[in-house]
């Protein structure tokens, strides 16, 4: 039953990860749109950089469990990677219980009254022209923080389980 919850995390987080990587070529086709009105039409759009905005924080906030899920995220490997797989796991162990919760739990407090804020007026865009949804883009800084303690808690399972059985082949097949 545990393994199946983990497992579920895993894909929930994988296939949010996948979905946000989407939102990379619209933004690079926004980006375009921008320029070519820009240094073509000499016209411009505070909407139209305002979603360059948008899509890059969305895909960077929810995208960070799935870059951490992946292994991705940049670290310093000069001694990491010559660790042997159980030493590994308990680098990670530690960074996830010592350092990622305690900072996504210090996000997610900190966070809270700013979102509610922002909420509470439905914030929209400062610009004339821009986006009203200001509000939706703060809410996706809890959800990042949610996300990403949810990928800690597997990867804490995870960890735990190669320090107790080092030999074993996990359940993703990294074995």
């Amino acid at each position: 039953m545990f393994n199946r919850i983990l497992a579920g995390t895993e894909s929930f987080i994988d296939w949010s990860g996948r979905c946000v990587s989407w939102l990379s070529l619209f933004l690079v086709l926004t980006t375009f749109v921008i320029v070519v009105l820009r240094y073509i039409f000499d016209s411009g759009s505070i909407a139209l950089q305002e979603i360059t905005t948008y899509l890059h924080a969305t895909i960077f906030l929810v995208g960070m469990a799935y870059t951490m899920q992946q292994d991705a995220h940049v670290r310093v490997d000069i001694f990491y990677a010559q660790f042997s797989k159980p030493v590994k796991a308990w680098v990670d162990l530690f960074g996830a219980v010592f350092l990622l919760l305690p900072f996504m739990l210090f996000i997610s407090w900190i966070s809270w009254q700013y979102v509610a804020n922002s909420w509470s007026v439905l914030e929209g865009s400062r610009e004339a022209g821009g986006l009203p949804g200001v509000f939706l883009l703060k809410s996706l800084i809890p959800v990042m923080a949610f996300l990403l303690s949810l990928q800690a808690f597997t990867q804490i399972a995870r960890n735990i389980e190669t320090i107790l059985n080092p030999d074993a082949t996990d359940l993703k097949g990294d074995g």
